[in-house]
């Protein structure tokens, strides 16, 4: 099946790239999308969360005893497979703690 006709037949450009999210907390966020951008990759995103846990099982919210310290985050990376390696060891080095998932999609540019 074309990729086109995967992508339900969207005029334009389809590719496969690999989404990878980052977990992690949100001030760690702002400095791995600094250095993603200053490595020149195409594009990411920072979406931040109100509530969240992770494999320590304590609760991350936002609530004003709080003051965004340490809210927990996601950013967001569509990125080519031959960049791969070198996102991962960028997170390895700006991350201290998150978790990391990839996963296959179909990018459409009309």
């Amino acid at each position: 099946m074309a990729e086109e006709e995967r992508a339900g037949g969207l005029s334009g450009r389809v590719e496969r790239r690999t989404l990878v999210r980052i977990f992690l907390q949100e001030d760690e966020g702002y400095l791995l999308i600094k250095r993603l951008r200053e490595k020149g990759f195409e594009g990411a995103t920072l979406l931040k969360a109100i509530l969240g846990y992770g494999t320590t099982g304590k609760f991350h919210y936002e609530g004003i005893e709080v003051l965004s310290y340490g809210l927990p985050a996601v950013v967001e990376v569509v990125e080519r497979e031959e960049r791969l390696n070198e996102l991962i060891r960028l997170v390895k080095e700006t991350v201290k703690s998150g978790t990391v998932t990839l996963e296959e999609v179909l990018l459409w540019e009309s």
